[in-house]
């Protein structure tokens, strides 16, 4: 099979020295790596020189707008047709020993697997009890099954582009996941997880953020979008997702359409967030 990776950079020197260095050690002959960078200072974009030439790394673009998520991940896509199977890594993950072979092997085995993916968040955030309903077998494989997963260390297969299209404008990774378990596709994390180091989690053994300071001058987007400033609540927050990603419903038609949108709303005027839970 052949493989093609994405990686998007944006000013982070640290972390993208580091997770561009295990990336290259991480993958197989039939894998190449794509580096994006969205217009970064000079201190990223000289980690990312000196990868210019590693046998692993297709292509590096330098980007001069910061075009976030939407515009690189349409453009690889596009540009990647002649692969079997398609991946985003974050600058901001590290990842594990073989998940390549492994995602690569439980794709070639399960026809209808779609996004297929290693986990983000902590050992400790798995409850084994309330996943139970949602970890599924296939023959030598197990998942914990969900709508979607999250936009890095993943392996999709190519062919979910061609029936369901791209990112549709101002469309998330997360929609675009569920638009493809609409048509039947299989979505989850590998289990027992394979663990990617999320390096923007305060209790990941990389993290830069070991103070409110250190979290204020890092800011991840999802930090930034609900309101957050201590570290601690991020920590509450990273706890929280990870403990609703283990619940939700695996009816993708519980969160695309018209009734879903309804309930949305009318639940958010009551102060309540809409949380369908696997049945």
């Amino acid at each position: 099979m052949k493989i093609k990776i994405l990686m998007i950079t944006h000013n982070r020197p640290q972390y993208t020295r580091l997770s561009l260095t295990r990336l290259t050690e991480t993958v197989p002959p039939n894998a190449k790596i794509t580096v994006w960078d969205n217009a970064s200072s000079a201190d990223t974009l000289a980690v990312l020189k000196k990868f210019e030439r590693h046998p692993s790394v297709e292509l590096v673009v330098y980007n001069k707008t910061n075009d976030k998520l939407w515009g690189p991940t349409n453009w690889f896509w596009e540009k990647s047709k002649d692969a079997d199977l398609l991946s985003k890594i974050d600058d901001d993950c590290l990842m594990p020993a073989r998940w390549v072979e492994k995602l690569q092997e439980a794709h070639s085995d399960i026809p209808q697997a779609g996004v297929l993916g290693c986990w983000r968040f902590m050992p400790e955030d798995l409850n084994v009890k309330k996943a139970t309903k949602k970890i599924h077998a296939f023959g030598p494989h197990m998942l914990l099954r969900n709508c979607w997963i999250e936009g890095s260390g993943y392996l999709l297969k190519s062919r979910i582009i061609d029936e369901i299209g791209p990112l549709k404008p101002k469309e998330t990774f997360t929609t675009w996941c569920v638009r493809a378990a609409a048509r039947g596709y299989i979505n989850g994390w590998y289990y027992p997880f394979m663990y990617q180091e999320h390096m923007d989690d305060p209790r990941a053994e990389h993290t830069g953020i070991k103070s409110d300071e250190d979290l204020l001058e890092l800011l991840p987007l999802s930090a930034a979008q609900n309101g957050i400033k201590t570290k601690d609540e991020w920590i509450a927050k990273l706890k929280s997702s990870a403990t609703r990603l283990q619940e939700y419903s695996l009816d993708p038609y519980d969160f695309i359409g018209v009734k879903p949108k309804i309930k949305r709303k009318f639940l958010k005027l009551l102060g309540v967030t809409y949380f369908p839970k696997a049945r």
